[in-house]
């Protein structure tokens, strides 16, 4: 007979340390814009910096829109395995949460959008407008609790493949912060390259998408633009369909959540759709 372990203990053990990697992702990537500020004032910053940033930025935050969420959580399109694999690794090195995790919280957001089962909603809990909003930007993150990956994502878990990518996840993270200090090193041929590289192309980077993430789950369901009837809040927001890779047209994903374009008028620019197109 095996001895079963203490479920209580286990979820508990589970949660103090998913705490601790978001309070270093909350944490850790705002000093490190501090630090880069105090470096660039009255040297700016090179090209090498800027490239690294917005590299990473698109090939991660693509991992996020496109495989993260269009393609692993709502199967909005089918593509190649070794596609299925480059997704599964670039939405991983957003430092968001395993692909499981990440997936079965979103599914859970649309079964319950703006009720009181939404893990972020701005719109349900105690306290103002401003707490409301604060706590579906970020604060929900310090309440994590198991999203039932077994009831939300069985089909996931059922693949091989990404039961690797999922289990792989600090290599993911570490390569996501290596990779442009390594690049910054090469392309300097400096040390400080190394460092700024390490910054800028990572906690920086990993700073600007956590937010601009966030900012769809909060901002895109207060204000903006509803015109379907979606059953929820959720809005189109121009500012973030820019920076969010097209994610910000919120209430077209709403209202057709199996929809690989969320940019549906000519003018609603949706870069994750130009991707898989």
């Amino acid at each position: 007979m095996t001895r079963a372990i203490s479920p209580p203990k286990t979820i508990a053990r589970s949660r103090r340390g998913a705490n601790t990697i978001v309070l270093i992702s909350v944490v850790l990537p705002p000093m490190a814009l501090v630090t880069v500020m105090i470096l660039a004032w009255g040297n700016g910053f090179g090209l090498v910096d800027l490239s690294l940033f917005f590299g990473m930025y698109l090939i991660c935050g693509l991992g996020i829109t496109v495989g993260f969420h269009r393609y692993f959580t709502h199967k909005s399109f089918v593509c190649p395995r070794w596609v299925k694999f480059a997704l599964g690794i670039a939405g991983s090195m957003a430092v968001q949460g395993t692909l499981f995790w990440w997936c079965a919280v979103h599914r859970k957001h649309h079964q319950h959008s703006d009720d009181h089962d939404d893990p972020h909603s701005p719109h349900v809990g105690d306290g103002n407008r401003i707490k409301r909003f604060l706590f579906a930007h970020f604060g929900w993150l310090f309440r994590i609790e198991d999203p039932d990956e077994a009831h939300y994502v069985p089909d996931l878990m059922a693949d091989p493949d990404l039961r690797l990518i999922s289990r792989l996840f600090p290599l993911w993270v570490f390569l996501s912060l290596a990779i442009p200090a390594a690049l910054g090193g090469i392309l300097s041929g400096t040390w400080f390259g190394v460092f700024t590289g390490f910054l800028w192309g990572g906690l920086v980077r990993v700073f600007f998408e956590h937010h601009v993430t966030w900012s769809v789950n909060s901002v895109c369901h207060i204000w903006g633009a509803q015109p379907y009837n979606s059953d929820d809040h959720s809005r189109n927001n121009a500012l973030f369909g820019i920076l969010a890779l097209g994610e910000g047209w919120h209430n077209n994903h709403h209202a057709f959540p199996a929809s690989a374009r969320h940019g549906l008028a000519w003018w609603q620019f949706d870069a994750s759709w130009l991707t898989i197109r």
